[in-house]
């Protein structure tokens, strides 16, 4: 399988929330951050192939990067579009399960983003992190 290509979502004003949430994960934590950027990193490699304990699947094509650092449980949520684009919504930090409005916010992010692909990406490689 070819390796899967990461796009970051941005608003339709230019703004992505995941980036603004891992920029100011490194300043707050730089171990964390490097955890998180290296689950991305993971997700580019192996795309669909990406199992437990680093990906799970949450419900209706919404999928979670798994990082944990300390007793902080890092979750960045994905989705696919097509066969080898993933893209990355947006980050939490978590206690135990992801909140429903989470999963909500990253479905409604999907729809935009199916609606008007161009649109709805940042330009800005996962490795130029």
């Amino acid at each position: 399988m070819p390796p899967t290509e990461v796009r970051f979502y941005a608003e339709s004003d230019g703004s992505s929330p995941v980036i603004a949430w891992l920029q100011d994960l490194r300043r707050r934590d730089l171990r964390a951050f490097g955890a998180c950027r290296a689950r991305i990193l993971l997700l580019a490699a192996l795309g669909h192939e990406l199992r437990r304990p680093h990906a799970d699947l949450l419900r209706d094509g919404i999928y979670e990067l798994r990082s944990r650092v300390g007793s902080v449980n890092y979750r960045i949520l994905y989705f696919f579009h097509g066969k080898n684009i993933a893209i990355v919504a947006h980050g939490i930090t978590k206690e135990r399960a992801v909140p429903p409005r989470e999963i909500e916010r990253a479905l409604e992010r999907k729809r935009r983003y199916e609606q008007a692909p161009s649109t709805h990406v940042a330009s800005i490689n996962p490795q130029d992190l």
